[in-house]
């Protein structure tokens, strides 16, 4: 009975640790597992990434050419004339013969201040002329009788000339008080209503001559050289050589003003503090559509002859430097500092720092570094530069 018992003990024991050992495999053949699989996610990332093909670089070269750079400055439009028209004499405003806006005539009346005190001054002058003339008239009658004496004569015909400059005084008081317009222009704002009192000097309206208009902005010292250059070299002849300065005015809505602008004048001196100094574009105005006080931007065409150009995208920036890779004869790439005379549309004119028969990336830029040897897609710069549409990266 007791070795029954020991018997059953044992093999109870036995089946335990049996299950104990099982139970430790089948954890160490998961861990097996999950150790391969693990390692053949990685395997396969490791392919993925092998597999993976960078895009190609493709090389292009500078090219010389015309190019027509375009600079613009901001503006102010002003009239060729812009006046304030002032009463020359105080008075009752007795009449507005003209409307905000309208266009006048020269001579035309535009305002007529109450004439009763010049009125009465006038016809008293004329009255004291009309009594020294005959007061005149008399003495000659007498002297020829030998009654008076020649001097008297002298004297009375300096009393009428005396009183008949009175009465140039009188009517030209009177004239003051019509306010008539000195130039074909166009009334601006009325600044007192029929009935108002006006005192001598006080500002009745504006007006303006917008039959030409005069563009004011501000040219840096390096432009204003160019640009010298430029209409001194014009000077004599007609303004259609390449070298002409070509003038456009962008209005606010971006529209071109339709008329061509010519350089009327250059001031005198350059604004210390800024450093500019101002231009004034003379642009002609048939239509009306520019009026005193609008802004704009003047757009400066010239033409850049024979100099070197590349696309934009085919320069990179670090810390305010512009630069571009260039491809050697060994197929090294070399970090090469650029200077940019002008930036136009997708490309740009350069200064200094690359010659027509370099090569330069063109795309792939960001893939390469200084010393990189590589291998490239070239391709040829008239292709390049007829498809262009994106900036510099």
């Amino acid at each position: 009975m007791l070795l029954t018992a020991r018997y059953e003990l044992r093999n109870t024991m036995a089946s335990a640790i049996a299950a104990i050992v099982l139970g430790f495999a089948s954890l160490s053949l998961s861990g097996c597992a999950a150790q391969a699989d693990s390692q053949e996610v990685a395997h396969s990332a490791s392919q993925g990434e092998s597999g993976h093909h960078e895009h190609t670089i493709v090389v292009t070269s500078p090219v010389r050419m015309d190019v027509i750079s375009t600079q613009p400055y901001v503006c102010q439009i002003h009239s060729c004339q812009h006046i304030e028209v002032r009463a020359l004499e105080g008075g009752y405003l007795e009449k507005i013969c003209v409307k905000e806006g309208q266009r006048v005539k020269k001579g035309e009346l535009m305002f007529k201040i109450l004439p009763v005190l010049y009125q009465a001054r006038k016809e008293s002058e004329e009255a004291e002329v009309q009594r020294l003339q005959i007061e005149l008239d008399n003495a000659k009658a007498l002297l020829q009788k030998g009654i008076v004496a020649a001097p008297q004569i002298a004297l009375k015909e300096a009393e009428v000339a005396k009183a008949k400059a009175k009465l140039g005084v009188a009517r030209a008081e009177l004239s003051f008080t019509d306010v008539v317009a000195p130039f074909d222009g166009i009334v601006d704002r009325q600044r007192s209503q029929q009935g108002s009192l006006i005192e001598e000097g006080d500002i009745l309206t504006t007006f303006s001559d917008n039959s030409l208009m005069w563009v004011y902005f501000n040219v840096p010292e390096k432009d204003y050289l160019a640009y010298k250059a430029e209409l001194d070299k014009d000077k004599d002849n007609d303004g259609t050589s390449p070298g002409h300065l070509q003038i456009e005015l962008r209005l606010a809505n971006h529209e071109i003003f339709p008329q061509q602008g010519k350089i009327g004048a250059i001031e005198a001196d350059f604004n210390n503090t800024t450093g500019n100094i101002s231009f004034r574009a003379d642009f002609p105005n048939p239509s009306g559509l520019l009026r005193n006080g609008q802004t704009g931007t003047i757009l400066i065409h010239r033409t850049l002859k024979d100099v070197v150009v590349i696309p934009q995208r085919a320069t990179f920036e670090i810390l305010a430097k512009r630069y571009a890779y260039v491809v050697g004869e060994d197929n090294v790439v070399h970090q090469r500092d650029i200077t940019v005379q002008t930036a136009q549309d997708d490309i740009f004119v350069i200064e200094q720092g690359l010659k027509a028969n370099d090569k330069i990336i063109l795309e792939g830029i960001r893939q390469v570094r200084d010393g990189d040897k590589i291998e490239y897609e070239f391709r040829a710069a008239d292709e390049v530069l007829g498809n262009l549409k994106y900036h510099a990266e």
